[in-house]
Parts: C-alpha cells; sequence; structure tokens
C-alpha cells in the first residue's frame, strides 16, 4: 500500500516504521506546517495529528475517495458528520480510540464485566488512565470509550474528571507522568474487596500495529467501521 502519514510526531514515526517492515511504502508525511499536498497519491492515509486538524484532515481524504483511519481523538463531536460524508462520497472510515488490538480485546472485557455487576448494587465504579505529559486531551479517548462501555450495559448515565455524585457517574482520574505509553484500569469497589482489570502498554508499538492492520482491512472496502468489524469480535 502506498500511505499518507496524517500527522509525523512519535506515533506517525511508530507507523512509519512497522509500515516500512510489513513492505508498504509511505508517500507522504503531513505535519502542522504542511501546506498544498496531493492526497490522491496515495491508497490510504493514517491519522495521527492533532484533535483541530482531524476533522479536515479525514474530510479531504473522503473527499478524494482516499481510504482513512483516525486515532486521534478530541474531535468526535463532528463524526456524524464524516460519517454523512462517508455515505455522500462512498467513502472508507475507521476510528478508534486505540487502535492496539490488546486494548480492543480489553474493551470487550470491560463490557462483559459491566454485564456481570449490573445487578450489584454495593461496588463503585472508577476508571482510572496514565499517559505521557505530551498527550493533549484529558480523559483519553481509551477511558471514555470505557466508560461508555460500562454505561452501555449498567445504571450509570454519565462520567466525569470532576465527580461530587458517584451514583450515576463514573469517574475518570487521569493523570500524566513522563514517558508512559498508556495504562488503563477498572475499578469495581465494595467495602468487602475490590475487583480490577487493566491494560498496560508498554511502548506505542502496539497502538501503530494495530493501525496498519486497520489499514490492510480497509483498503478495499467502502463504508465506515470500527476495530471491532477488523478483529472480528
Amino acid at each position: 500500500m502506498k500511505i499518507a502519514l496524517l500527522g509525523y510526531g512519535k506515533m506517525g514515526k511508530a507507523i512509519e516504521e512497522i509500515a516500512l517492515d510489513r513492505n508498504h511504502e509511505i508517500v507522504l508525511k503531513i505535519d502542522v506546517n504542511t501546506e498544498n499536498y496531493d492526497i490522491s497519491i496515495a491508497d490510504i492515509a493514517i491519522d495521527f495529528s492533532t484533535p483541530s486538524a482531524a476533522f479536515s484532515n479525514v474530510k479531504n481524504c473522503i473527499i478524494n475517495k482516499v481510504p482513512v483511519i483516525s486515532g486521534t481523538t478530541g474531535w468526535l463531536d463532528q463524526y456524524q458528520e464524516i460519517v454523512s460524508l462517508c455515505s455522500q462520497h462512498k467513502g472508507s472510515f475507521i476510528s478508534a480510540s486505540n487502535f492496539s488490538l490488546g486494548v480492543n480485546i480489553f474493551f470487550e472485557l470491560n463490557e462483559q464485566l459491566a454485564k456481570m455487576m449490573a445487578k450489584i448494587s454495593q461496588y463503585d465504579t472508577s476508571i482510572e488512565e496514565i499517559h505521557h505529559t505530551q498527550k493533549l486531551d484529558a480523559p483519553s479517548g481509551t477511558a471514555i470509550t470505557l466508560a461508555e462501555g460500562i454505561i452501555k450495559h449498567t445504571d450509570k448515565k454519565d462520567w466525569s474528571i470532576d465527580v461530587t455524585n458517584r451514583d450515576k457517574v463514573i469517574p475518570i482520574i487521569a493523570k500524566r507522568i513522563p514517558e508512559v505509553p498508556g495504562t488503563h484500569k477498572i475499578e469495581y469497589t465494595s467495602t468487602v474487596d475490590t475487583i480490577e482489570i487493566k491494560h498496560t502498554a508498554h511502548n506505542r508499538h502496539g497502538f501503530a500495529l494495530g493501525a496498519v492492520i486497520a489499514a490492510e482491512w480497509l483498503i478495499d472496502k467502502k463504508g465506515v467501521y470500527t476495530m471491532k468489524d477488523v478483529l472480528g469480535i
């Protein structure tokens, strides 16, 4: 595949390394100051840019009929606009808060545990996420996806960083520590015990590999998909 990298920070460089190892070609490297590039020379684009750039990046790809993978979070209030645009232009699009294969399995474990805990009222639920200090959004998109997975199967109504009433709200504790690729923990705590599931990333390789695998899967398809489709779960 001829790949355009939309965003050439640490994740962009990690994706480049893996893509080249898998015999793909990088034809564009778009950073914050890049202007007047031709996205149509790429077979597919992978966006790990910034919340302010992601929407226009993805829109440009879809209009030019270039399949696009986006791992940027913090812009998804415009997600439905992209879905509509994809339908209009017969585009191809996958957005994920986290492309790590392990994290996507963790998302499924989180939902299964939430189903099991839904009728056991004596447990308080909380989420903790830890990322590197360069991460722009807090809480992480991954933590929000985890919270949404719990809300889907329980009587919780929302999540919040600043929680005063835990009754219907899931507290998310967001920490920023240098050189931490990403750690996410779900806790169910009662007066007698704690149930905990946790995913710890050791480096960026897992995120980058998942994005490239998603691109390989999407290349010959039309429509809007998720990592569940990619993994068949």
